[in-house]
């Protein structure tokens, strides 16, 4: 069954911190193009804020100061982010987190960002899977049966397995409600409900597709 025939961006930041109104900044970048079920392209980079790696990032990470002093300037890297990103639907795990950071980032240069929608892989796994131990993306995507192929807390390796994560949702509302060609708009709207809700306005989507 083919899944998003529009296209969705899934993103990872890697950042020095949890509040780019603190001061945060971003240290690196994975952008992930979905269609129809699958990752067709991709931008990732480090970045060079010029900011001071924290050592408890660089344990986290393995991102080292030396690593970010050697990357393209943040003035270089976020034009060519919004230019892959595009019009696009956006998604990120936890996508709030992530949409601030690009969203500060993009104002420090004057850039507005163009995506169209903001879908939380996150919100939609709490909704879609209710009941489950965790959300976090390694271990809800233990629980989903999607490997890690690359260290976790890295930009790419964490978008890799987060759109996982989206292409797994949308089969399953696909196999469990016989919607097919899941679209950005459908999985914001499931985003903006309580997960006793979801069952039946899917449900109802269903229908109305059918007709």
């Amino acid at each position: 069954m083919n899944v998003f025939e529009k296209p969705i961006v899934m993103i990872d930041f890697e950042t020095t911190g949890l509040s780019p109104d603190m001061g945060d900044r971003v240290t690196e970048v994975a952008a992930l193009r979905i269609v129809g079920g699958q990752v067709v392209d991709r931008y990732v980079s480090l970045i060079n804020c010029n900011a001071r790696i924290p050592s408890f990032i660089t344990g986290l990470t393995g991102i080292t100061q030396a690593m970010v002093d050697g990357a393209p300037p943040v003035a270089q890297v976020l034009p060519r982010l919004l230019e892959f990103i595009g019009g696009d639907a956006l998604s990120a795990h936890n996508a709030s987190f992530d949409e601030k950071f690009l969203q500060a980032e993009s104002g420090r240069l004057g850039l507005t960002p163009a995506h169209r929608g903001l879908v939380c892989s996150l919100k939609l796994s709490r909704r879609v899977f209710p009941g489950l131990a965790s959300y976090k993306l390694g271990l809800l995507s233990g629980q989903l049966g999607i490997r890690f192929n690359s260290a976790a807390h890295r930009a790419e390796s964490d978008a890799e397995v987060a759109a996982q994560v989206l292409i797994h949702i949308g089969r399953h509302l696909g196999q469990a409600y016989g919607i097919a060609g899941v679209d950005p708009e459908l999985l914001v709207s499931v985003n903006r409900l309580s997960a006793a809700k979801v069952p039946q306005f899917l449900q109802k989507q269903a229908l109305a597709r059918r007709q």
